[in-house]
């Protein structure tokens, strides 16, 4: 019999499918759960792996720092640390991959593609997995994964980070309907923006954007914010709501499209200037007051963020003319706050001033 037991154990160290042994015994994945967004946990021997998140969104502003918060501990509270496996990413959104932002064991870190540099994972406290990211960028906002790996055994939770900024629609100098999605994206790129989310045309829709052209969003469908019904808009028998075309083509399919902008850190203003100008003496007299002329994104984040409120039309850098209305009256157009536009006129004419934007 003694010879038979240390043989038998042997035996049963190479039988595949038994649980492997690292210090305790792992139970199969459907012992673990997750109870909720910012919450989870793993079973393995009478002890729980729990991972812990903000269930809030996270909300900053293009340029700042954050730090998206993640901790983890076990049930029982165990003797002595062990050693984990960290790591971060970004879930797949709106036709945009998966991207993997750190790993982590121990001191020990690695950052991948645009995050490399401006990443970091925060261990101040005993068992806090949270990341650091900074200088913020436009493209940065979105749901990323905390996962905590204990031999087979992992759990994760979830943080929702959220941009502060505003929907605005954005329309060719040529007319309605005139982007396939590609064109679309660099439209709102160039006015210091990208296409917006649905959530983003959906929380713009419920604080009153309504606007009756279709445009695209970026997940390469078609839709429209309607606040109050009307024949040119569906007709007065639709409830008000976000109404979708569903999925377009995106080369062959032509639309309007919706950008999102975020709060600034530098300054948007009126350039006081003796005289009207054209679009190419505007440009010049932005550069001469140590700035450079504003971009439609820029525009509507100063008047949503900032409360720039001008009745004066002038000229942006993509050939439009428009005005900021924070607090509207009888001789500044409808009485509604907005965003004002003059279409794009002929850029030789002299009948606006400009809008400057200097970087802080």
């Amino acid at each position: 019999m003694g010879l038979r037991l240390p043989i038998l154990l042997l035996l049963l160290c190479c039988v595949s499918g038994l649980p492997f042994y690292n210090g305790f015994y792992y139970s199969n994945r459907p012992n673990g759960r997750n109870l909720a967004n910012g919450y989870s946990e793993g079973i393995f021997s009478g002890v729980k792996l729990v991972v812990e998140t903000p269930e809030e969104t996270l909300f900053s502003h293009r340029g700042a720092n954050v730090t998206l918060p993640c901790r983890y501990h076990y049930e029982p509270a165990l003797a002595s640390p062990r050693p984990v496996r960290i790591k971060w990413w970004k879930m797949s959104e709106n036709g945009v991959p998966e991207q993997d932002v750190l790993v982590a064991i121990g001191l020990r870190q690695r950052t991948f593609g645009d995050y490399r540099g401006r990443v970091h994972l925060r261990q101040d406290r005993a068992r806090e997995v949270s990341l650091e990211i900074w200088d913020l960028r436009l493209e940065d906002y979105g749901r990323y994964r905390c996962e905590v790996i204990d031999g087979l055994e992992d759990e994760s939770g979830l943080v929702e980070l959220e941009l502060r900024g505003v929907v605005f629609p954005y329309q060719h100098p040529q007319g309605r309907y005139k982007f396939n999605f590609h064109e679309a994206q660099q439209a709102c790129e160039e006015q210091d923006a990208v296409v917006a989310s649905f959530e983003q045309l959906f929380r713009a829709w419920e604080e009153g954007l309504d606007w009756c052209n279709a445009g695209w969003l970026q997940d390469a469908s078609v839709q429209y914010p309607i606040t109050q019904a009307r024949h040119p808009c569906g007709g007065l028998g639709l409830a008000p709501g976000v109404r979708s075309y569903g999925p377009r083509h995106r080369r062959l399919h032509r639309y309007d499209v919706f950008c999102f902008a975020v709060a600034l850190r530098g300054q948007v203003y009126y350039l006081e200037h003796p005289e009207k100008l054209t679009l190419t003496e505007a440009r010049e007299a932005c550069r001469e007051d140590g700035a450079q002329i504003a971009k439609v994104g820029q525009l509507f984040a100063a008047w949503k963020f900032r409360g720039l409120d001008r009745c004066d039309a002038g000229w942006l850098a993509d050939g439009s003319a428009r005005y900021p209305v924070a607090h509207p009256r009888s001789n500044c157009g409808t009485l509604e706050p907005g965003v004002r536009s003059f279409g794009f006129p002929d850029p030789h004419s002299r009948k606006y001033g400009v809008y400057c934007y200097r970087p802080r």
